[in-house]
């Protein structure tokens, strides 16, 4: 059974103990990510997180590598738009190094003038190798329009410009501000030691005080579509997007959205997979995915084509989307679907890193609490008419956002407009 546990200050330490397995697998959880940031400090809770790799006051940036890498273990970390987390995945008997690893980055980290000059460059070339990736760039012009004018639409990792001006006391004072035990999760999956564990990170941040939890700001729907938005560059292939939005991670609506998603273009036995790419030869890489956030969600087609057949392929996912808002898929369609969903989900549990990192989100997120057994109850009851109905919510026009990356002048962008009334 999972623990979940508060402590005064605020920080939460959820577990859940695997004794058969050999491994433990920890991870930090901050509520700092892309969305609470604007668009003069874009960038820096990905900054910030580079620099705690860069050493602490206690250990320098190799000694903390080779703290965990010489006794067999991994050590990462990651920034999406909600959370930045830095995990460790290690034998179980050397679960309190990855704790006192972890808290020395979060506790001590040397944030030095020098490092922060170092790694401005080193990301300065991060973002220049996005926009020679099409594939990479053409989500980030989608998020753009998707969310216009609000932090979920910027990138990642910043701009030339915002990251070029983050100064070392910009991002001392992000930090004070997000690292603080209230907006903390500790997450730990594997063989371990459910007392000890809570044990050691109470020594470790019990004393800190307690602050308000941050907040964001709530992103909305603009209902201002078809929008399309096309980047001229000389590729060998274009680059496609399409996106609506779609509920959030705490809507109850979610569970037949990742239905849906999987039925659509989620893998291999999907609509979009089979027709475009089986069926017409028109793609290589064609699929969906659904994103979720606290307080709203996307769903996303993406696709890498023969720059000719941008209109054709365009046209097909749009006769796939009617379909979808028609009629509702098979029974037997829906069952494997299903199927799928709880299958990937019971996998992914076997391993205590992908199991932590499922914990670490929820808990961090403040998602309603479920264990597997009620998911999997809750998507068998998914019905055809409930995907169908969804389908209808959320593919309409005035929501659909293009983004298409490739060698198609002004004259032939607007031609792909037609294609976009459905």
């Amino acid at each position: 059974m999972y623990k979940i546990e508060t402590l005064g200050n605020g920080l939460k330490i959820c577990s859940y103990n695997m004794p058969h397995m050999r491994s433990v697998s920890c991870g930090t959880w901050i509520r700092a990510g892309g969305r609470y940031e604007n668009k003069k400090n874009s960038g820096i809770s990905h900054f910030l997180e580079h620099l705690l790799f860069k050493g602490s006051l206690k250990r320098n940036a190799r000694e903390l590598k080779e703290a965990i890498e010489g006794v067999g273990g991994q050590l990462n970390g990651f920034t999406s738009e909600e959370f930045t987390c830095y995990f460790i995945k290690i034998l179980d008997k050397k679960l309190n190094l990855s704790i006192d690893v972890l808290s020395d980055m979060l506790l001590n980290a040397k944030l030095s003038e020098e490092d922060l000059e170092l790694e401005r460059r080193v990301i300065m070339e991060e973002i220049k190798m996005y926009l020679d990736q099409p594939a990479h760039l053409v989500h980030d012009m989608l998020n753009e329009i998707l969310f216009k004018d609000h932090p979920l639409g910027m990138p990642l990792a910043g701009t030339f410009e915002s990251v070029k001006n983050i100064t070392r006391k910009d991002v001392m004072d992000y930090k004070e501000r997000f690292y603080n035990p209230s907006n903390i999760v500790f997450s730990g999956c594997g063989s371990i030691d459910l007392k000890g564990f809570k044990s050691a990170i109470s020594g470790l941040f019990g004393h800190r005080e307690k602050s308000s939890p941050v907040k964001f700001t709530v992103a909305k729907k603009s209902p201002h579509g078809p929008k399309l938005n096309v980047f001229f560059k000389e590729t060998e292939q274009t680059h496609l997007t399409l996106g609506v939005y779609a509920p959030s991670k705490n809507n109850h609506k979610r569970f037949a959205m990742s239905l849906f998603n999987i039925i659509l273009g989620g893998n291999m036995s999907s609509r979009l997979f089979q027709h475009l790419r089986e069926n017409l030869g028109l793609a290589y890489d064609i699929g969906s995915h659904y994103r979720r956030y606290a307080d709203i969600g996307s769903l996303v087609i993406s696709a890498g084509v023969e720059n000719s057949k941008l209109k054709e392929v365009l046209a097909a996912i749009i006769v796939e989307l009617n379909k979808m808002k028609k009629e509702p898929p098979s029974a037997e369609e829906l069952k494997r679907a299903k199927d799928f969903y709880c299958g990937q989900l019971l996998i992914s549990m076997e391993d205590t890193l992908d199991h932590m990192m499922w914990l670490g989100e929820n808990i961090s997120a403040d998602s309603k609490y479920y264990v597997i057994s009620e998911i999997i109850g809750i998507v068998n009851k998914v019905s055809r008419e409930q995907i169908r109905l969804l389908a209808k919510e959320i593919l309409r026009d005035e929501f659909l956002n293009v983004a298409v990356i490739g060698p198609h002048k002004e004259k032939q962008a607007k031609c792909l407009k037609e294609v976009l009334n459905f």
